[in-house]
């Protein structure tokens, strides 16, 4: 990937040892270099099998679709990967954050050994690039000919694969070769933009990601997942899954995720305490950015009585006051009624 991290130096990118990208200049950008995420494939005549047993998705919607959300659990229906999942030609790609794609490889490859199917990881010689802005069609057509119909969609041009995202964005992601010679013909066009840019609008499209320092933190309907087709609660069996229906059919879900905003100096981490006004850690964060006005825009799981009616405070109870803004999707209220237990 060096010759890669080379071009965006060129170009005046920063890149930090946290694999985020950073501009000395404040402007915002359309052409987001991805370095934070990485991709495996799962290829094969049983990948679709495969994981269909091991994600909390459902892959007929996958394949309909094109891409969904998708969530690798343990035993107890907790989190250990958060993906992506993205159809291709033989399989399937699953994006992740970088920090989490070794282990979700090592993971994954326990279970696959009686499939015909293989587990592959071309994060070093496959990179990924956001577009994103008034521009990101534009962009993207300088990169495949035909672009996805809806949201979630997918087109497969030889190596390349483009997905249309949440928030008038896309991610495509091709080999380190072809971003190299791509990226000139880009930045003509577009802006380059750093990692905060991306995560930004994926704040404000209240898409979770997973990072070391939260891994087991959450089952998925803590983070939304099923708001956005990354749970199914009807199909057949897969790792976790009898944690998550419960909780679905027979249990209540206490801790949603939220959207905030603050203004703070320092800007939250993955992991980091939600407190209120009247209890110390209520929740935790999951993403964070900043935005134009320089405040700080996150998502965090907060347990859902202390988020309707208390004040919410970063860092300390003390702290920066945090608003709660609206999610750019509903969730069911039914999924915070109590239930009859048998």
């Amino acid at each position: 990937m060096s010759n890669w991290i080379d071009s965006l130096q060129t170009q005046g990118a920063v890149v930090n040892a946290d694999n985020t990208v950073s501009l000395t200049s404040d402007r915002s950008g359309s052409v987001i270099p991805l370095l934070h995420q990485r991709v495996l494939t799962v290829t094969g005549p049983d990948s679709e099998k495969f994981l269909q047993g091991q994600l909390s998705c459902d892959l007929a919607v996958t394949r309909q679709q094109g891409s969904t959300m998708a969530s690798h659990c343990n035993i107890k229906g907790h989190m250990i990967s958060l993906f992506r999942l993205i159809t291709i030609a033989d399989g399937f790609l699953l994006r992740l954050h970088t920090d989490l794609h070794d282990q979700a490889a090592q993971t994954l490859g326990k279970y696959i050994i009686f499939s015909k199917a293989e587990i592959g990881k071309p994060g070093d010689g496959m990179v990924g690039i956001g577009l994103q802005g008034d521009q990101a069609a534009e962009l993207a057509k300088l990169a495949v000919d035909t672009l996805p119909e809806s949201v979630n969609g997918v087109v497969q041009q030889g190596d390349r694969t483009l997905i249309s995202v949440p928030g008038n964005r896309y991610e495509l992601w091709l080999p380190e070769a072809e971003a190299v010679a791509l990226l000139p013909e880009l930045l003509n066009a577009g802006t380059l933009g750093s990692s905060n840019d991306w995560i930004l609008n994926e704040v404000r499209a209240a898409i979770p990601d997973l990072r070391t320092a939260t891994v087991e933190a959450f089952i998925p309907q803590m983070t939304n997942l099923q708001a956005l087709e990354g749970v199914s609660f009807t199909k057949g069996c897969y790792t976790g899954q009898e944690i998550v229906t419960r909780l679905q059919h027979r249990g209540q879900l206490k801790r949603p995720m939220y959207r905030l905003k603050a203004r703070c100096e320092t800007l939250p981490h993955a992991g980091d305490p939600i407190h209120s006004d009247n209890k110390e850690k209520v929740g935790q964060v999951v993403l964070a950015a900043r935005n134009e006005a320089d405040e700080c825009e996150l998502l965090a799981v907060v347990i859902k009585d202390q988020a309707d009616n208390r004040t919410l405070h970063l860092e300390t109870q003390e702290g920066p006051t945090a608003s709660i803004e609206p999610l750019p999707y509903e969730l069911d209220p039914k999924m915070f009624e109590a239930k009859n237990r048998l």
